[in-house]
């Protein structure tokens, strides 16, 4: 079960022309895209996320449903709301948290005063040291299984 401060991390504008439960919605689908809810993960009950950003019971079991109607999140009555062992995720969830990240990395370059290509040998890094951990875990994996 995530804790008060991850609760907290919910933040519902009144100024935002979106219903409610769609800002729940986005913000729940927003942690299952970064990693930071992984599949299997229990979620906040409902009566826990309506105390926590003051919003009706009502709202949050209907982002709750649609969440599920989705295959984000499953609910097994009794034990809880879990993020889905497969959720199904649009694309452009993806794309929009990338976009953020990649103006994060964008901004800390500028302040380490990287030139644009520096930066992007710093990715294209990056993107070789995942790879090689990713080969790494498949190849001990696959030891363990033996």
């Amino acid at each position: 079960m995530h804790s008060e401060p991850i609760l907290s991390q919910f933040v519902i504008s009144q100024s935002d022309a979106r219903p409610m439960y769609l800002q729940i919605m986005e913000q729940i689908r927003q942690r299952v895209a970064v990693g930071e809810w992984s599949p299997g993960d229990e979620i906040p009950s409902i009566r826990q996320l309506a105390v926590a950003t003051r919003v009706s019971v009502i709202t949050i079991k209907r982002a709750y449903l649609e969440l599920e109607r989705e295959g984000v999140i499953v609910t097994q009555h009794g034990k809880g709301s879990f993020i889905a062992p497969n959720p199904d995720l649009n694309p452009r969830i993806y794309d929009e948290e990338l976009d953020e990240r990649l103006e994060q990395a964008a901004r800390l370059g500028a302040l380490l005063g990287l030139a644009e290509d520096e930066l992007a040998e710093r990715l294209r890094e990056a993107t070789t040291r995942l790879t090689e951990n990713q080969t790494t875990e498949s190849t001990e994996t696959i030891r363990e299984t033996v």
